[in-house]
């Protein structure tokens, strides 16, 4: 297993607009394993998804470099998928359609049209959708939606699969089931995951490790909590696990404590507050 397999070196990213420039990230530092499954949490606001378009090539960092299996990263590419939380599926074409688009961009002259096609259905069987070929989007559910996304990204073969809270929008029930699926599909293909979610518990049981974003303006990496619980993971049993509740515990200290940044005071501020200090001994 390479222990460098993605290197994010001293990523930073401005966004300027005619009056003003927003520092997003600052300074962020990451390398992954190949096979490693990555959780990116933090309040909204704090650049993780501009950090996982950054890896995508969607954007390109102001400074820093992202380099993937040797590669430095500065586009787009099929060595990349990205699922987005909305299932981004083409209304027009069916399940089999969706996928196929994909698969026949990436392979169309690599693999014969039978190769493609069982290719198609087996990533589609993967997910529990071969049932659905023909469906449109708007004659599915939105689980189901998001399991087609997923059979996509999955069939283009990626280096690295990017997940930008997937389940976030689904139902308990359906987030559930999808991340048992995400969690079976990991252990039998070792994919490269990097996600980002809000949601704690969801952190803890996909995860090896998890990395806690500061607040923006300037966010940047807080802090890596590595996750040491066997696999395969059961989530009724974990819920009574000491070790998975002290991580629980410990993502939940960093984001209603520790992420908070107090921004140096300018001159004028300072001298304002020790003004209302002063007022506030005066009147006692």
């Amino acid at each position: 297993m390479s222990d460098r397999y993605l290197i994010i070196d001293n990523v930073n990213k401005i966004f300027h607009s005619k009056k003003t420039a927003t520092h997003v990230l600052d300074s962020i530092n990451l390398t992954v394993k190949r096979g490693e499954y990555i959780s990116i949490i933090g309040h909204s606001g704090c650049g993780k998804s501009t950090l996982l378009n950054a890896v995508s090539g969607l954007t390109t960092a102001t400074s820093g470099y992202v380099i993937l299996d040797g590669k430095e990263v500065n586009a787009p590419g099929p060595d990349r998928a990205l699922v987005f939380q909305n299932h981004s599926l083409l209304p027009w074409l069916s399940v089999y359609e969706n996928v196929a688009l994909a698969v026949n961009k990436v392979f169309g002259a690599s693999k014969s049209a039978q190769e493609r096609k069982d290719w198609i259905l087996h990533n589609l069987d993967m997910v529990g959708m071969s049932h659905a070929l023909t469906r449109l989007p708007a004659e599915i559910s939105g689980g189901m939606k998001q399991r087609v996304g997923i059979a996509r990204a999955l069939a283009m073969q990626p280096k690295l699969l990017l997940l930008d809270e997937p389940f976030g929008a689904l139902d308990a029930l359906t987030r559930a089931h999808l991340q048992e699926e995400v969690m079976r599909i990991q252990a039998d293909l070792n994919n490269t995951v990097l996600m980002i979610t809000h949601d704690v518990d969801e952190a803890v049981l996909l995860s090896d490790r998890i990395v806690m974003m500061t607040n923006g303006p300037r966010a940047t990496i807080g802090e890596v909590l590595e996750i040491n619980l066997d696999r395969p993971r059961n989530r009724i049993e974990l819920a009574s696990d000491p070790l998975y509740n002290e991580y629980r515990r410990a993502v939940l200290r960093f984001l209603h404590e520790k992420q908070q940044k107090v921004a140096p005071l300018t001159p004028e501020a300072s001298e304002n507050k020790q003004s209302e200090a002063d007022q506030r001994v005066s009147v006692g």
